[in-house]
């Protein structure tokens, strides 16, 4: 199985980038990961909330394919401790999924389009976070759920 993560906007914190990019190698030596920004959008004053959304949806919709299956990182999604977490990787990697793809919003969420086309939403926590810093915890949950199925010693850090 393959993991993709499309986040909206660059990182524009050196520090929370070089997390990201520490957990992103560890989490490559268990399963194909790759990070996909998709750029700000340009103009966002001229736009409305739900304009904005609608532009978002589209270019993230434009990198999914049919096969692929889209998990939404969602307030209103299931929440999961980290080795219920690892479980459902494994339930997904069981079932064959050729790539699943979680996906962190822009600033206002995601379009009635992608909610739609999702399979699933995830809560971090019920707490707001930077969209910056979602990557950074998502990628460490990724690698921490991959530490757990391998039972690995890092889960108790």
């Amino acid at each position: 199985m393959n993991i993709r993560l499309l986040a909206i906007g660059k990182t524009d914190n050196k520090s929370l980038q070089t997390l990201i990019d520490d957990y992103t190698k560890r989490l490559s030596f268990y399963i194909k990961f790759d990070l996909e920004v998709i750029p700000d959008i340009k103009n966002v004053k001229n736009l409305s909330e739900a304009q904005q959304k609608e532009k978002e949806g589209e270019l993230i919709l434009s990198k999914i394919s049919p096969t692929d299956q889209l998990i939404l990182l969602d307030e209103n999604g299931s929440t999961f401790s980290s080795v219920e977490f690892s479980e459902y990787l494994q339930k997904k990697m069981n079932a064959g999924i050729k790539t699943l793809v979680f996906v962190i919003g822009g600033p206002y969420g995601f379009s009635e389009e992608v909610y739609k086309k999702a399979q699933g939403k995830i809560s971090l926590s019920a707490m707001t976070f930077s969209h910056q810093m979602v990557r950074l915890f998502v990628i460490e949950q990724l690698y921490r759920g991959f530490t757990i199925l391998r039972n690995e010693p890092y889960h108790h850090h």
